[in-house]
């Protein structure tokens, strides 16, 4: 369930909460076939179950990228900051890949504001999220992100 802010005071009085844990998604072929044709990273580990399935995790894996592009989809599943008239990713501070994402698998964000600093016209967000597997020992993807908020 997401928490909604309205307007920047509110976001930063949410500095260091947890924001919580998105629902799950399914990362499907289809889904990582998408990626692959718009990125043009037609790997064999990605895109070619038969060959995955012989290879180093035993079937075909998402991109890191793609994992780490379903960020912004599973966040605006816990924070929806409304009053605000422009909203941008301004970056990233750091991003690993612990665990491959099986095709099949379930993931899910777990995220907390770590900051809101302000920046001229708004503020900024430094967020950390995990990318989980459901039953996976390790997350997807460990991430710190930046955002930003203009009035």
């Amino acid at each position: 369930m997401s928490l909604t802010v309205n307007g920047l005071d509110e976001l930063k009085k949410l500095a260091g909460s947890d924001l919580g844990t998105s629902e799950w998604i399914e990362v499907t072929q289809e889904r990582i076939d998408t990626f692959a044709d718009a990125t043009g990273d037609h790997q064999w580990i990605h895109v070619d179950p038969d060959r995955a399935k012989d290879g180093p995790f035993g079937a075909p894996i998402a991109h890191g990228y793609l994992t780490l592009s379903l960020f912004i989809p599973l966040f605006t599943e816990l924070l929806d900051v409304q009053g605000v008239t422009t909203k941008v990713n301004y970056g990233l501070n750091k991003v690993r890949f612990p665990s491959p994402v099986k095709v099949g698998s379930r993931i899910r964000l777990t995220a907390r504001l770590a900051e809101v600093e302000e920046v001229p016209g708004g503020v900024q967000i430094t967020v950390d999220g995990a990318v989980e597997i459901e039953g996976g020992a390790k997350p997807a993807a460990v991430l710190q992100s930046l955002s930003r908020f203009y009035a």
